[in-house]
């Protein structure tokens, strides 16, 4: 389902379940000490599904281990990101000749609990979903604008090494699909690995809402005349 908003030359493999065949490899298992049995299969599922995008790349399967702030180290000359909640665990892949990072991110396609829309949305992305939810009410845009600055963050992080809060990026989500983060970080931050170029000042992904859920996807791109930043 994630491919409908992500670039051929990302690879992906989803599952809409906990996978039995899903095995952890050496160094995970560590990872998953302490962890109840629900929490363990989402992570081998989404491992599982990690190497499936990876061989699809034609890499052999490796440990997807944790680096800094958690985020997964993927093989050298790839990138990569994982999500998953309730029902969903996705992975989406890419070498690093094409692509520079990649942020997906599932939600449930349900309201945010309690008061977290206030504590993660700016002034201005209210009142942007506020006109949304006159003209499509069905969709629950607090949930999805959540999963848009999830995604972003996971874009962002790779590139800099440095954390990104939910008020520093300000989301215009489209009905086309499509959304814009404008990065609001006080000072340019220089790319690593990538080259010279400064991460772009907006990022630019898709978005869909299908069978419960809601999905969001940022690719920051490499390929040859190809906009920074391009989701799709």
């Amino acid at each position: 389902m994630i491919e409908k908003i992500l670039p051929s030359r990302v690879a992906v493999a989803e599952a809409f379940s906990d996978l039995p065949d899903a095995v952890l490899l050496p160094g995970e298992e560590e990872l998953t000490r302490g962890f109840v049995a629900k929490r363990r299969g989402e992570f081998a599922t989404t491992r599982h599904c990690a190497r499936r995008a990876l061989g699809s790349l034609g890499i052999a399967p490796v440990p997807i281990l944790k680096g800094e702030r958690g985020a997964p180290i993927w093989p050298e000359r790839t990138v990569g990101s994982l999500t998953h909640c309730t029902g969903y665990r996705a992975a989406a892949v890419a070498h690093r000749t094409d692509v520079f990072s990649i942020g997906i991110d599932a939600e449930e396609h349900a309201p945010l609990p309690g008061d977290v829309h206030n504590s993660i949305a700016l002034a201005t992305e209210q009142r942007r979903e506020r006109e949304l939810r006159r003209e499509h009410p069905e969709i629950h845009w607090d949930r999805l604008l959540f999963s848009a600055k999830e995604a972003v963050y996971k874009a962002w992080f790779p590139l800099t090494h440095r954390w990104l809060g939910f008020e520093e990026a300000d989301i215009e989500l489209r009905l086309d699909g499509s959304f814009t983060a404008e990065l609001l970080a006080s000072d340019p931050v220089p790319a690593t690995g990538t080259g010279s170029e400064a991460v772009p000042a907006a990022f630019h992904g898709r978005w869909l809402a299908e069978k419960g859920l809601v999905l969001t996807a940022i690719v920051v791109g490499n390929a040859p005349g190809a906009p920074r930043g391009m989701g799709a």
